[in-house]
């Protein structure tokens, strides 16, 4: 099931406290709704009660979605520097809910659910739209790879984002994008080649595949921050 707490929140623009239902898990299975929300970019969206201002809650919470082979543990984009230690928390907690630790039950649900760590919404959304598309991760990370190398402008920063939005046909949707506040700094498209011919002929990029796929952090942000012993 899908667990909402009460929590206390102040209006970030007129300093109203009042009280909201965040999230602590979601089940996609059996609240699909809450998966449009996330892909609607509307999750967790919160007004004020007293000046009607619309704010976003960090995202804090493990969403699984059995039918799609999804669990993936989704934190702020704030957290993204502490990849390595949470990797080792939530792989834990798979372990503990799904895995080695689980009951045999748990155990048999859970060797059809791919684990992955985000930072940021949308981290998580990217997710959702890869698998609807039915793109591989890892292999999509190496795509931006190679996409990196092409992109002469590209606003490479730390908490700057390149996520995939969409794509169906030949043309896929993409923006670089501020992970805490969601902003697109810029919109643009490239051809579904670019993963097309990554996924026929994967050989050339086999040793960093291994690498981007050697945690359930699957982001090629660790490759410039340090994979560290997740790698190993």
């Amino acid at each position: 099931m899908s667990l909402f707490v009460p929590m206390n929140l102040t209006c970030p623009a007129c300093a109203e406290v009042f009280t909201y239902e965040a999230v602590g898990s979601v089940n996609a299975d059996r609240r699909p709704d809450l998966r449009d929300e996330i892909l609607q970019e509307q999750f967790q969206t919160v007004t004020c009660s007293a000046c009607a201002h619309e704010f976003r809650l960090e995202p804090d919470f493990n969403y699984l979605d059995v039918g799609r082979g999804q669990w993936i543990a989704a934190l702020p984009a704030r957290a993204l520097r502490d990849h390595l230690e949470s990797g080792v928390e939530k792989q834990a907690v798979f372990n503990l809910s799904y895995g080695a630790q689980a009951p045999e039950a748990a155990r048999a649900v859970g060797r059809s659910l791919q684990p992955r760590l985000v930072f940021g919404w949308p981290a998580l959304r990217e997710k959702l739209v890869l698998q609807e598309i039915g793109f591989d991760d890892v292999i999509w990370e190496v795509a931006k790879l190679d996409l990196l190398r092409s992109l002469p402008d590209a606003p490479l920063a730390e908490g700057v984002d390149l996520r995939l939005l969409g794509g169906g046909g030949d043309m896929l949707d993409l923006a670089w994008i501020r992970a805490d506040s969601e902003e697109h700094l810029n919109d643009f498209q490239v051809s579904r080649a670019l993963y097309d011919d990554i996924a026929a002929t994967p050989g050339p990029w086999a040793a960093v595949q291994a690498l981007l796929g050697a945690s359930m952090f699957v982001d090629i942000q660790k490759l410039f921050m340090g994979a560290g012993e997740d790698a190993a």
